[in-house]
């Protein structure tokens, strides 16, 4: 039951996922249009930065499906660190635009005269702006409810999707002013905004994938132990990410007189209230063992 629970919060994040790939597909047909149709360089760009866009939402797309595999011979835990695998593709996807948006920006500021773009294009790039940016509260919505790292990627990539249009509409206004200088610098900005976002992306996923795992939230799911009546104190607590999901080892010490069947109560008790209280977890394993302070002082 616990199993199936993780791979219905899949599936629903692959909602997330298709509603990107369509916003994306509607935004790089309209900012491509209006982008040659009014002149505009910078909206041209961002139509072109929404094309891969769609590349790293098919990537998410394909991470959470193959998470929903069950698990095989190779595979005990599972196929859930394919959503890792996903975001991690999706930030050297952003990284990749970001850079281009960020050097493309600085030839453009050392540049000859530009032709000045149509004042439209800079409201396609503001509606566009809008649009994305309710796309991106839909998907961080539905990422945290669910829990979902490679979403919850998706989603910072539609906030840098958002800043890019705002950005390109910036330097297309501040054009019509004679100030063209406007639209480079802001494309600089945005370009460093989508790098940093992809580092950020980049690290967490890194750090799950080398079992990496956050001091507090292992202090918190030691402390959870704890409170379980029975346990006299944890020996050993280990904690990795699997996915959007949490594998615990751990070791505690009970009462050396204790049955095998009390101990075994107590170890089925840890379980049931760590699951219920922490709804990420997957597998916990629980190891018991007997109080050598105790056990030796009665021997």
């Amino acid at each position: 039951m616990r199993i199936l629970n993780h791979y219905d919060k899949i599936r629903q994040g692959e909602k997330g996922a298709l509603v990107s790939i369509c916003a994306y597909l509607l935004l790089t047909a309209v900012k491509l249009v209006g982008g040659y149709w009014y002149v505009s360089e910078a909206l041209v760009a961002d139509g072109f930065n929404n094309m891969t866009d769609i590349i790293a939402s098919v990537a998410v797309l394909i991470g959470l499906r193959i998470s929903q595999k069950p698990p095989d011979k190779d595979h005990p835990y599972g196929h859930f660190r394919a959503e890792t695998i996903a975001a991690l593709i999706a930030s050297f996807i952003m990284a990749t635009v970001g850079m281009q948006v960020f050097i493309g920006a600085v030839r453009s500021l050392f540049a000859g005269e530009r032709p000045v773009p149509d004042l439209a294009s800079a409201w396609i790039s503001l509606g566009a702006a809008a649009f994305i940016g309710g796309v991106y509260l839909y998907n961080v919505r539905l990422a945290k409810r669910i829990n979902n790292q490679a979403l919850m990627a998706a989603a910072k990539d539609n906030m840098s999707d958002a800043l890019v249009s705002i950005g390109a509409a910036v330097g297309i206004i501040g054009a019509q002013f004679g100030m063209p200088w406007l639209d480079p610098v802001a494309a600089m900005v945005v370009g460093g905004i989508i790098c940093k976002t992809a580092w950020d992306i980049f690290y967490s996923s890194t750090h799950a994938l080398t079992d990496g795992f956050d001091e507090e939230q292992l202090r918190e799911l030691r402390a959870s132990i704890e409170r379980v009546q029975g346990v006299r104190t944890i020996k050993d607590i280990k904690a990795r990410v699997h996915g959007s999901n949490v594998l615990i080892d751990v070791i505690v010490l009970v009462d050396a007189q204790l049955s095998l069947i009390e101990s075994h109560r107590i170890s089925d008790e840890i379980e049931s209230k760590m699951e219920a209280k922490h709804n990420n977890i997957l597998s916990i394993h629980v190891h018991v063992e007997p109080d050598s302070v105790q056990w030796a002082g009665s021997s």
